[in-house]
C-alpha cells in the first residue's frame, strides 16, 4: 500500500530545561548513598548480639542453612534497565534537538541511579525473604522463645525497607521516563511551523475581538449572566455542543479506537444522551421557564425550600471544578505536543485566556465565542478525515476495509459484565442519567438554555444538541484511519516514546507531524478551542452561582447591578485560580482510571447523581421537604466514593463520613426510628460495597466492588431520591417557597 508521507520544515521551536530533574537525580543519588551506608544496622550478627552464644551458634547453623534464593528486579518493575522497546541510543540517535548533550548527561545520571537502586532492592528483596524464613524456622523452637519475637520485629523491619527500595526504584523510573518524554516532545514540538503559530494567533485575535463586539455592554447581572435572555437558539446550540465536546472527545475519541484492541463501542453511550436530551427538552425547560430563574438551583430551592438551594450550588461547584479542571488537564496534555513544555505551563495558557474571555462579556462573550469554536473544530475534525482519505491509497474505503478487518469499526458491544463502560446497556440504561444531569440540572449547561429568548428556543437548543453524536463519530472514525495510516508508515522513535508513555497524544501526533503546515495549525487551533470553551464556560457558571448563594446574602445583600457586574468579574478571576491549579493536579488523580475519558466523566459522578435525585424530588411534586437530602446527599457521594476507591486510607474515611451520616442521623431524627432505620440501612448498603471482598487474585490481591462508571449516575440519583422521599416530611404546597430573587407571581423583587 502507497502511502504519502509529506516532509514538514521544521523550525526552531522551544526547548525544555532540564535542570529541575538533574537536581532529583542528584538528590536521588544522596539518598541512595546514605541508604546503602544503613544495611550495618541490619546485619544478622549485630542481631545475635543480645543473645548468649549457646543461641547465637543455634541461630548462625539456621540462618547458614537459609537459601539466599535469586531476586530480580527486572521482572518486578516496568520500565527497568534496557526493558524500554526504544532503547536510549536509538532514541538519541533519532532525535534533532539543540540540548541532547544535555539530556544524554541527564539520562545517563538517571540510568546510573535506578541501576543503584535496582541492586539495593535487589539486597532488601534478599533480606526480606532470608528474615522472613528465619521467624518461621524458630516458631516451632520454645528454646529460642525471646529471640524468635526479636526475629518478628526484624522481619517487619525489612519488609519495610523492601517497600522504601520499591517506592525509589518507581520514583526513578518515572524520572527516566519523564527525561525521554520531555526530549521527545521537544522533537515533535520542532515541527510546528511558524504558519501554524500564525494560524493559531490569528484565532485567538479574531475570536477575541469577535466575542466582545457580540457581548455589547454588561449592563446589569442579567446581562452578564443570562445575555438579556436575548440570544439565538442556534448560538446556544453550538455553545452547548462545544462544551460538551471538549478536548477530552476530540483527542481521546481517536486515541480509543487506535490503541490496543480500540474500537467504537464508545458511541453506544449516545442511545441514553440522546432520549436525555428530549426528556430535558419537553420536561425541564418549561418547569425552568415558569419564573425567571438564574439556575435549576432556584428553581429546586423554589419547590423544597431555601436550602435546597445552597446545597445544590455548593454541589454544583465542588463537581464543577472535579469535571471541568480533567478536561482542561486533558487539552493541556495536548498542547505539550505543540508547546514542548510542561503540563503547568500549558494549564495556565489555557487559564489565562479563558478569564480573559469570560471576565470581557459573561455568558454572552461565552455562548458565542463558543459556537464559533465548535464551528472551527468540526471543520477541524472534517478535515483531518478527509486529509486520511488522501494519505491512503484507496481512500477512506481502504480505512473502512481494513478498520473492519483489525476490529476497529465494531460499534456493538451486547457484554452483560457491569465492569465495562462500553456497553449497549450502559448506552441505553445509564449514560442517560450523566446527560440528565449535567445537561438538566448542572448549570454549566443549564445557563445557557437560560439565555434564550423562549422556553420553544430553549427546547431546539438542547435537543439539536444531538448533532454533537455525529462529531464525535466523525472522530472515533478519524482514530480508525490514524491507526491504518501508522500500521503502514510507523511512528518515528520520538512519537513512539511519546505513545507509550500516553496514547492519548497520538491524534496531536499525527496532526503535528503528518498534516501540512497551516491545516494543522487549525487542527491544533481546534484543540486549543475546545480547552478554552471548557473552563470559561464553567467560569461563568461558578461566578453566578457564588453570587447567588454567597456573595449577595452574606457580603452585599444590596448593590447597584454594576457593582453586582464587578464583583462577578473579580469572582471569575478567583475560579480561573482554584481551577487552574486543580487542573495541575489531576496528573495523580488521572492514574487510577483506564483511560482519560474515563477520568474526567468519573469526576463528575462525585455530584450528579446527588444533583440530578435532588431535581426529581422538586419535579415530581413528591410533596416533601429537604430534610432527607440532609443524608441523601452525603450517601449519594459516599456511595460513588465507596465504589472508586479501596486503599486503606479510603476505607478510613469511608467508615468515619458513614459513622458521622448515621450517628448525626440518629441524634437528630431519634424521636422518627423508621427515619433512622432508613438511613441507617443505607450506611450499611455504602459499606458493604466500599468494603465487600469479591475474590482474590492470584497473587493473592484483594478484589473489591467495583462497577464501570456510568452506572454511578443512576445509583448515585437513587440513593438521593429515595432517601430524600423516605425520610423527608410531607408538605402540601412547596409551590408556594420561593427564593429572594422572586415572589410568588414570579416577579422580581
Amino acid at each position: 500500500m502507497y502511502i504519502h508521507h509529506p516532509e514538514k520544515r521544521a523550525v526552531e521551536g522551544p526547548h525544555r530545561r532540564l535542570n529541575t530533574v538533574s537536581m532529583l537525580i542528584a538528590f536521588s543519588v544522596v539518598v541512595g548513598l546514605a541508604y546503602g551506608r544503613s544495611d550495618e544496622g541490619f546485619l544478622f550478627k549485630t542481631f545475635l548480639d543480645r543473645f548468649p552464644a549457646d543461641q547465637q551458634r543455634e541461630a548462625m547453623m539456621i540462618w547458614e542453612s537459609l537459601e539466599t534464593g535469586q531476586h530480580d528486579p527486572a521482572s518486578l518493575f516496568t520500565g527497568g534497565i534496557g526493558t524500554e522497546p526504544i532503547s536510549d541510543d536509538s532514541l538519541i540517535a533519532s532525535l534533532r534537538i539543540r540540548h541532547l548533550d544535555s539530556v544524554m548527561s541527564d539520562l545517563m545520571k538517571a540510568r546510573s541511579a535506578l541501576a543503584e537502586g535496582m541492586e539495593q532492592w535487589r539486597n532488601a528483596s534478599i533480606q526480606a525473604s532470608k528474615w522472613d524464613r528465619f521467624s518461621l524456622a524458630l516458631e516451632d523452637r520454645p528454646d529460642l522463645g525471646i529471640m524468635y519475637l526479636k526475629s518478628l520485629v526484624m522481619a517487619r523491619r525489612s519488609r519495610a525497607r523492601l517497600k522504601e527500595a520499591e517506592k525509589r526504584i518507581v520514583d526513578l523510573q518515572n524520572q527516566v521516563e519523564a527525561i525521554r518524554v520531555g526530549a521527545s516532545l521537544d522533537h515533535v514540538s520542532l515541527h510546528f511551523t511558524t504558519q501554524d503559530w500564525i494560524v493559531i494567533v490569528v484565532y485567538l485575535i479574531f475570536t477575541t475581538i469577535l466575542g466582545g463586539v457580540l457581548a455589547g455592554k454588561q449592563a446589569s447581572i442579567k446581562d452578564f449572566f443570562l445575555g438579556g435572555r436575548k440570544l439565538a437558539w442556534p448560538a446556544v446550540c453550538g455553545s452547548i455542543m462545544a462544551t460538551e465536546l471538549s478536548a477530552a472527545t476530540f483527542l481521546i475519541a481517536p486515541a480509543i479506537v487506535f490503541s490496543k484492541g480500540g474500537d467504537m463501542t464508545y458511541i453506544q453511550l449516545a442511545l441514553g444522551t440522546i432520549i436525555a436530551r428530549f426528556i430535558i427538552g419537553y420536561f425541564f425547560v418549561p418547569a425552568y421557564y415558569k419564573r425567571e430563574i438564574y439556575s435549576p438551583y432556584d428553581y429546586m430551592g423554589n419547590e423544597l425550600g431555601p436550602r435546597v438551594k445552597k446545597i445544590t450550588s455548593i454541589l454544583f461547584m465542588i463537581g464543577g471544578v472535579l469535571a471541568q479542571g480533567a478536561r482542561v488537564y486533558i487539552a493541556a496534555k495536548a498542547l505539550q505536543v505543540i508547546t514542548g513544555t510542561n503540563i503547568t505551563t500549558s494549564v495556565i495558557i489555557i487559564g489565562i485566556v479563558s478569564i480573559a474571555w469570560t471576565i470581557m462579556g459573561g455568558i454572552t462573550t461565552v455562548i458565542w465565542t463558543d459556537a464559533i469554536q465548535f464551528v472551527l473544530f468540526s471543520l477541524g475534525a472534517v478535515a483531518a478525515l478527509i486529509y486520511i482519505g488522501t494519505s491512503v491509497d484507496g481512500g477512506l474505503l481502504t480505512v473502512i476495509k481494513e478498520g473492519v478487518a483489525a476490529g476497529k469499526l465494531n460499534f456493538i458491544n451486547l457484554n452483560f459484565n457491569t465492569k465495562e463502560a462500553y456497553t449497549l446497556w450502559c448506552g441505553l440504561f445509564a449514560s442517560g442519567f450523566l446527560t440528565l444531569g449535567s445537561h438538566g440540572t448542572d448549570q454549566l449547561m443549564a445557563q445557557r438554555m437560560f439565555t434564550c429568548k423562549t422556553q420553544q428556543d430553549a427546547r431546539k437548543a438542547i435537543t439539536w444538541s444531538s448533532v454533537v453524536i455525529l462529531m464525535t463519530l466523525v472522530l472515533l472514525f478519524v482514530g480508525a484511519g490514524v491507526f491504518i495510516y501508522y500500521k503502514y508508515l510507523p511512528l518515528g522513535r520520538p512519537e513512539q516514546v511519546i505513545v507509550d508513555n500516553d496514547s492519548m497524544k497520538v491524534f496531536a501526533i499525527y496532526i503535528v507531524k503528518v498534516m501540512p503546515p497551516m491545516l494543522s495549525g487549525l487542527l491544533m487551533a481546534a484543540i486549543f478551542a475546545t480547552a478554552i470553551s471548557t473552563l470559561d464556560s464553567i467560569l461563568a457558571a461558578l461566578s453566578q452561582s457564588t453570587i447567588s448563594i454567597l456573595y449577595k446574602p452574606y457580603i452585599r445583600s444590596e448593590g447597584s447591578d454594576a457593582h453586582y457586574v464587578r464583583a462577578s468579574r473579580i469572582i471569575v478571576l478567583i475560579w480561573g485560580i482554584v481551577l487552574t491549579a486543580f487542573a495541575i493536579s489531576c496528573h495523580y488523580i488521572a492514574q487510577r482510571f483506564a483511560d482519560l475519558i474515563q477520568f474526567a466523566l468519573a469526576m463528575a459522578a462525585y455530584t450528579y447523581g446527588a444533583l440530578l435525585g435532588t431535581f426529581l424530588l422538586a419535579f415530581l411534586r413528591t410533596k416533601r421537604d429537604d430534610m432527607g437530602l440532609m443524608w441523601g446527599v452525603p450517601l449519594s457521594i459516599l456511595l460513588v466514593f465507596a465504589l472508586n476507591w479501596h486503599q486503606p486510607i479510603a476505607q478510613i474515611l469511608l467508615v468515619i463520613g458513614c459513622f458521622i451520616t448515621f450517628v448525626t442521623a440518629f441524634h437528630k431524627l431519634r424521636t422518627w426510628p423508621g427515619k433512622v432505620a432508613v438511613i441507617g440501612a443505607a450506611t450499611g448498603f455504602v459499606l458493604l460495597v466500599g468494603l465487600a471482598i469479591v475474590g482474590v487474585t492470584p497473587d493473592g490481591k484483594v478484589i473489591h466492588l467495583t462497577l464501570a462508571w456510568p452506572w454511578h449516575y443512576p445509583l448515585g440519583t437513587a440513593m438521593t431520591f429515595f432517601i430524600g422521599y423516605l425520610v423527608g416530611n410531607r408538605r402540601e404546597q412547596p409551590e408556594l417557597l420561593q427564593t429572594p430573587m422572586t415572589t410568588q407571581r414570579g416577579k422580581r423583587m
